[in-house]
């Protein structure tokens, strides 16, 4: 299995060195040179199995002759068993046709530790063959950081500098990440948005010397093993729902666009999905773009969801690979455009294949928290912010067969959001209950890639 980078400068590379390089040199995103597929009796044999062993056969998929299936299925037993349900991502019913999947039960509490989690194993795995120790750098708005940081913690190989935008995180997302007291782990409360964020850490991976100085890798759903892990949830969904005899669909609390962006992988696999919601909030991006045909970057709107306050969806650039028929120098210059101007109009033929999988939807904050509340007293699940932008979005949109909803955090990540609007305070799970009296330890630095491109040379040169 080989992957090229969307913006065809860089050469292809192998499953190890996609996952261990995170961003291609040339700062395009890594996709396969072809997608694996499934046949539908393959898809249908899924529905029943552990999850570990699903994803060992989806990953393994990507991987090739570079891991075994046996130890594949290893690192996969040992990612999962790390889940307070047998299940992993087990689903509840919330209407006729309409399922919460929950994506929160591993030890951060948000979907992000479904794909860490593994990727954690992956990277022990290659690096310890190749004797290598590695720096990553990681920007996060509100659960990456903590599921790297808890994967990642007291990793003999690895050390992890973990970004987030002072003061617009969740004081639990920030505590999963600041309370840690590994020495190969350090925090970093930039002052800006989440997008600055991003683009530091884009900044970082195209400055080549710090690259080779601390062998700089990235975590982020631009590392392409994330998305792949990701997609795992799809089959198991799907395929506990009837597929591939019943057609599914979902929706998908979206800001990165690396969740839905592994429901198109997973649908380019073979899965049957019919049509993927994209449920933004105010940070309408993607919603706009696939509305309008017009990516045109906004200013960053503080909401109650804001792992989704995003205003530059990096993965988007994968999709719009696909959609211009994987024409690299198009993709490139639209990027490149992109990161002067904040606009890309999308070429007709592009939006075209985008808008027959994809649906944007907007969600406003009261809306949201009025979500919150019917889905209580209609269900009895209490739900976080971001799955309620979700649920809200499928009361916009007509869709035919079973639905499944991404439930991304355990609404204990947002306690006095999801107070005030049920009027329920929801508790912490068994585990994390002392999260709120450890001592935290992070630096504060203002949002300059100057600045931090120097802290992460010291921390890994220490």
């Amino acid at each position: 299995m080989r992957y090229v980078s969307t913006r065809g400068q860089s050469p292809s590379v192998g499953f190890t060195d996609a996952v261990l390089g995170g961003l291609a040199p040339d700062g395009g995103l890594y996709v396969p040179e072809d997608w694996p597929t499934f046949t539908r009796d393959e898809i249908a044999a899924f529905a029943g199995l552990p999850y570990a062993k699903v994803a060992a056969k989806v990953l393994g998929k990507f991987a090739g002759d570079e891991i075994s299936a046996a130890d594949m299925l290893a690192m996969c037993e040992e990612a999962y068993a790390t889940f307070s349900h047998k299940a992993v991502v087990p689903m509840v019913q919330i209407g006729p046709q309409s399922f919460i999947a929950e994506l929160f039960h591993g030890p951060s509490l948000a979907f992000k530790d479904v794909a860490m989690q593994i990727l954690a194993r992956l990277y022990d795995h290659l690096l310890g063959a190749q004797g290598r120790k590695q720096t990553i750098l990681c920007a996060t708005s509100g659960d990456t950081g903590g599921a790297a940081v808890e994967a990642f913690r007291g990793a003999k190989n690895v050390r992890v500098v973990a970004m987030f935008p002072e003061g617009r995180i969740s004081e639990v997302q920030r505590r999963f990440m600041t309370t840690a007291e590994e020495d190969n782990i350090a925090c970093l409360a930039v002052k800006g948005t989440f997008d600055d964020c991003q683009a530091i850490l884009k900044d970082a991976f195209q400055d080549q010397a710090l690259r080779q100085a601390v062998d700089l890798a990235a975590v982020n759903s631009i590392n392409f093993a994330r998305i792949a892990a990701q997609a795992v949830y799809y089959f198991t969904t799907a395929a506990a729902l009837g597929a591939p005899d019943r057609l599914v669909n979902f929706v998908v609390p979206s800001g990165n666009f690396g969740d839905a962006f592994a429901g198109y992988v997973a649908r380019r696999m073979g899965l049957p999905i019919k049509r993927i919601v994209v449920a933004t909030n105010a940070n309408d991006i993607l919603a706009r773009a696939f509305e309008t045909g017009r990516y045109a970057r906004g200013t960053v709107q503080p909401t109650l969801s804001p792992a989704m306050d995003i205003q530059s969806a990096s993965n988007f650039e994968r999709l719009y690979f696909e959609g211009v028929q994987r024409e690299p120098a198009e993709t490139a210059r639209a990027f490149e455009a992109f990161g002067k101007t904040g606009v890309i109009d999308i070429p007709p033929v592009a939006l075209s294949a985008m808008q027959a999988v994809f649906t944007g939807v907007a969600i406003g904050e009261d809306e949201t928290v009025r979500t919150i509340v019917a889905t209580l007293n209609e269900t009895g699940e209490l739900i976080d912010p971001h799955t309620a932008v979700a649920v809200a979005a499928l009361r916009h949109v007509t869709l035919e067969g079973p639905t499944v909803v991404l439930s991304t955090a355990h609404p204990a990540k947002f306690p006095e959001d999801v107070a005030k609007a049920s009027g329920v305070e929801p508790g912490l799970p068994r585990g994390v209950g002392s999260l709120a009296h450890r001592p935290e330890r992070f630096d504060r630095l203002p949002g300059e890639a100057d600045t931090i491109k120097a802290y992460v040379r010291a921390f890994a040169e220490r």
